[in-house]
């Protein structure tokens, strides 16, 4: 079987996926989103997973050239691989298994956490990691925005970012709309916008609005089939799969640590000599805690 088969199928679904009815849409989206399970699973216990009827699966599969849904599947089987190595014979998760009633729960969260982080690198290449990093640092203005629980990603962002970028700004700013502070975005700036399934709302409208604008769009997320007609200049794609009722945010963390590395090593001696002073200020008025000295 080729093993490109896949990557052709999953470009087919992005490109495609906007003129399918609704519920089309929320099978090609499904099957998107969670390559390894439909690899896997029977027609309908993915039917169950994606909330369509089998015969929406059947009428996918032959949208996209299969006369089959096994044919459909069978690619995604092909390319599937285990969850992660990085996981196995760990002793430690091992040993949290057996410690109390709540100990295997306990190890699942934690072996989830960590294939989520290399789930969420390895869909990245150096190439785009760096294209993004100069994308950030060639613009006038780096605007980010994120609402709900993943506000902390991109508050953590600005906060270590804008040591070393200093056009980077988050927004919302005070009691705004993240559109009102787009108002000014132009072809020169751009929008880093950070949204998980199920999408906020006010992140997907400022995207759009900052591409009415000119300005270039980076989506951290974990989809590339989200609002039809929205187009990001780059999409960062991170697992999110959790063993609880929201989004797990330790992959995209990941990424976002190695594009914090990547803006300081790149962004060369300037970068380093403003970290300085951000940290000569902070320890010149006593921003750290330190043990008294005795006398």
């Amino acid at each position: 079987m080729d093993p490109a088969l896949k990557n052709r199928l999953l470009s087919d679904i992005k490109a495609t996926a906007s003129t399918f009815s609704p519920q089309l849409r929320l099978a090609a989206k499904y099957v998107a989103d969670n390559q390894a399970d439909f690899g896997l699973d029977p027609i309908r216990e993915t039917a169950r997973k994606a909330g369509v009827s089998t015969f929406t699966l059947v009428r996918l599969a032959r949208l996209l050239g299969f006369d089959r849904f096994d044919d459909l599947r069978e690619p995604f089987r092909h390319a599937l691989v285990s969850r992660t190595a990085a996981t196995e014979d760990r002793e430690w998760l091992d040993h949290w298994r057996t410690t109390d009633a709540n100990g295997p729960y306990t190890a699942e969260a934690a072996a989830n956490s960590l294939a989520v982080v290399e789930r969420s690198l390895q869909r990245q290449t150096p190439e785009k990691l760096h294209a993004t990093v100069q994308m950030l640092l060639s613009a006038r203005t780096v605007y980010l925005t994120a609402m709900r629980a993943s506000y902390g990603l991109a508050y953590h962002f600005h906060y270590v970012g804008r040591m070393a970028l200093q056009s980077m700004e988050l927004v919302p700013r005070h009691m705004s709309t993240a559109i009102d502070d787009l108002n000014d975005a132009g072809p020169e700036d751009v929008l880093m916008a950070i949204t998980f399934t199920p999408y906020s709302l006010e992140t997907i409208e400022a995207a759009a609005f900052a591409k009415s604008k000119g300005a270039k769009l980076i989506m951290v997320t974990d989809s590339e089939i989200m609002a039809p007609g929205l187009e990001a200049d780059m999409t960062l794609l991170v697992s999110s799969i959790s063993t609880h009722h929201f989004a797990c945010n330790s992959g995209a963390m990941a990424v976002l640590e190695i594009l914090l590395a990547l803006i300081v090593d790149e962004g060369g001696a300037d970068v380093h000599a403003r970290i300085a002073d951000y940290e000569a200020l902070r320890r010149n008025h006593s921003a750290y805690w330190s043990a008294p000295k005795k006398q």
